[in-house]
């Protein structure tokens, strides 16, 4: 008889970012021993199928804000490596930016060696040029890699939810046939003690 680790188990298997892996219930008697343990362990899963549905809005929220945040990221490096591009006796050049999301104004921009990148909580701060394009850099590949574990996880997450739903089942069914089983060797009991009684 094979060992199963039991849900919670400190022996489990995590991936990469801790996030432990479900147990797959193979043979449900290898989980299971009797009736009694039915209900504790399909309680189980529900709180583990209830614990991966959380962490997979966590991942969903910082995945949506991570595709949000690279194109703003990507857009304010192309910029710096334009200016960077630029001359110093070149001619100012007239622009438009956004200052928020429906909101524009024109500027003249004279070559500079410096820009002012917002770092976020209102803070902005002055970086020469190769300075604001390496840390932009350094960002970017940072939120594109971010990008990739999250969508591993999220992927990782869906398989351990399924995983949980069918080992579920596969207990619950065997419970059930347990049932029908007890059942029906009651009645061969009845029946035996029916016909003895008439015989």
């Amino acid at each position: 008889m094979t060992t199963a680790l039991k849900p919670g188990s400190k022996d489990a298997p995590t991936n990469p970012r801790g996030i432990p892996v479900a147990p797959f219930v193979d043979r449900v008697e290898d989980y299971v021993t009797d009736r009694s343990e039915v209900e504790s362990t399909v309680n189980s899963f529900k709180e583990m199928i209830a614990k991966y549905q959380f962490m997979e809005q966590n991942n969903q929220r910082r995945l949506v804000g991570l595709k949000d945040k690279i194109p703003d990221i990507q857009k304010t490096l192309e910029t710096v490596r334009f200016l960077k591009t630029r001359k110093a006796d070149a001619d100012p050049i007239e622009t438009t930016f956004e200052l928020n999301d429906t909101l524009y104004a024109k500027a003249e921009v004279p070559p500079t060696d410096e820009v002012y990148l917002w770092l976020g909580a209102n803070v902005m701060l002055s970086y020469p040029i190769p300075e604001a394009e390496q840390l932009l850099k350094s960002k970017l590949d940072t939120a594109k890699r971010s990008l990739e574990t999250c969508e591993e996880d999220m992927e990782f997450l869906r398989e351990q939810i399924t995983t949980l739903e069918v080992a579920f089942a596969r207990v619950y069914n065997w419970d059930v046939a347990q049932r029908r089983k007890e059942r029906e060797a009651g009645e061969s009991i009845e029946d035996k003690k029916g016909s003895s009684s008439n015989g």
